[in-house]
């Protein structure tokens, strides 16, 4: 028993998810702002769609929520705040939840700051985290509505606290120019400086139209250690000191 994992790409660099359960043949797909990519991959695997699951609200993770809903006769999840701005909607979620993917588990971690309704979904067993725009590699997403003692909480509470072998699924393709910030905030670290070049070699060749994506073009998967090794929003001090840099890399 496990649970497959692929990934699609959708926009100019999001990345959405099918979640396969390999033993019953159920699927989730998880923050979808387009329809006809998950339709093809859908189609290709032969799986079976019985969830719709959401990190949070942005149109980009979210616009494609009421058409597969109908298509696939499935229920729309999401944080329960979300309830008037989730596309879709139809089910909240809380954290500590509990989530199925036919046998496969996930977790609900809260983790608000990016938006005020801002879940992940966690698959310990698979060692899989959905974190949306909370935690990119080598970064995070900005600080739409909440502050940055949130968000210290969300990374350096909350998501530090999981296995470093966890992999991290996140909802964009920022790795490269995440990591050119995070040599200048760190320019001592070498894990940074490191990764950087595999990711440049990685994403040299990579397809100009981010839809014909292959593989071996995408930086995610990450790990949560490689994440507390490489990720300066990760290695924040506190607070005040995560806020610092999130407002340097605003304005990098």
């Amino acid at each position: 028993m496990s649970l497959q994992i692929e990934r699609i790409p959708t926009l100019g660099d999001n990345y959405t998810y099918l979640l396969i359960c390999t033993e019953s043949g159920e699927a989730a797909v998880m923050d979808a702002p387009e329809v006809a990519p998950v339709v093809s991959e859908v189609k290709r695997t032969g799986c079976s769609v019985t969830k719709i699951l959401s990190t949070h609200h942005h149109p980009d993770h979210s616009a494609a929520n009421p058409e597969l809903a109908q298509l696939y006769d499935a229920p729309v999840y999401a944080h329960s705040s979300d309830a008037a701005r989730m596309p879709g909607f139809t089910h909240g979620l809380e954290e500590g939840d509990l989530i199925k993917v036919g046998q496969q588990q996930a977790r609900i971690l809260f983790i608000p700051s990016h938006t005020m309704g801002h879940i992940a979904y966690v698959f310990d067993e698979a060692k899989a985290l959905f974190s949306g725009d909370m935690l990119f590699a080598g970064g995070c997403g900005r600080l739409f509505e909440g502050d940055a003692e949130m968000m210290y909480d969300a990374l350096c509470v909350k998501l530090s606290a999981l296995p470093d072998d966890m992999r991290v699924f996140c909802g964009h393709e920022y790795t490269e120019s995440n990591l050119r910030f995070a040599v200048v905030e760190e320019p001592a670290n070498q894990a940074i400086q490191d990764k950087l070049q595999r990711v440049i070699a990685l994403r040299a060749h990579a397809a100009p139209d981010w839809h014909d994506a292959k593989p071996d073009e995408m930086t995610i998967p990450s790990t949560i250690g490689e994440e507390k090794a490489t990720n300066p929003f990760m290695r924040a001090r506190d607070g005040a000191d995560l806020g610092r840099i999130r407002l340097a890399k605003d304005s990098f």
